[in-house]
């Protein structure tokens, strides 16, 4: 049995009240990191359209290092199949997503910021041209429902007591949206 990646996400209103909180739960944040994400999509699908199901590519750069990514949502977009690997030249896999038909939609450029609480996997971001936002982020058995774990995720995040406008979006998605 395989495992998916149930995430939440929310804009932070307030960082420093979030810093604080996450320090109060014990929560230490790496330095940042510069992600250069391009996002692509099937040539046949469009935004507005379903993303349930459909598969979409991801290359990311880290300091030189490629990250290669495919996640398939499940139950909704924040709950995902995914697979992953690194490569060794970024333009070559570009053209590869190209001939396997793929398309890219959206840069996604971030300052991130990583820690864990127990299993969960937090992700503090400064999105390139739409602010602050925080991730959570659990790993589930393929059998257990996504959206039960949101609502897991979604209480600890409420419980840091701070104010978050939770979304239902992934950055490529409001990357797009802000670009219009």
């Amino acid at each position: 049995m395989g495992t998916r990646e149930i995430e939440v996400k929310y804009r932070v209103i307030d960082p420093d009240a979030l810093e604080r909180a996450l320090v109060a739960r014990d929560v230490a944040l790496s330095t940042p990191v510069r992600q250069d994400d391009q996002a692509y999509a099937p040539s046949w699908w469009d935004y507005g359209q379903s993303k349930v199901g459909v598969p979409f590519a991801r290359l990311r750069t880290v300091a030189d290092v490629h990250l290669f990514t495919v996640k398939t949502p499940r139950d909704n977009e924040m709950d995902c199949a995914e697979a992953e690997s690194l490569v060794d030249d970024r333009d070559q896999m570009h053209q590869a997503l190209l001939q396997m038909g793929f398309r890219p939609t959206v840069r996604i450029v971030k300052q991130r910021r990583s820690g864990t609480v127990g299993e969960l996997s937090l992700c503090l971001d400064e999105v390139q041209d739409l602010g602050p936002f925080l991730e959570i982020e659990a790993v589930v058995p393929d059998g257990e429902p996504g959206v039960d774990t949101q609502t897991e995720l979604d209480a600890w995040a409420r419980g840091l007591g701070v104010k978050l406008d939770r979304v239902t979006e992934t950055y490529d998605s409001l990357v797009r949206a802000a670009a219009r």
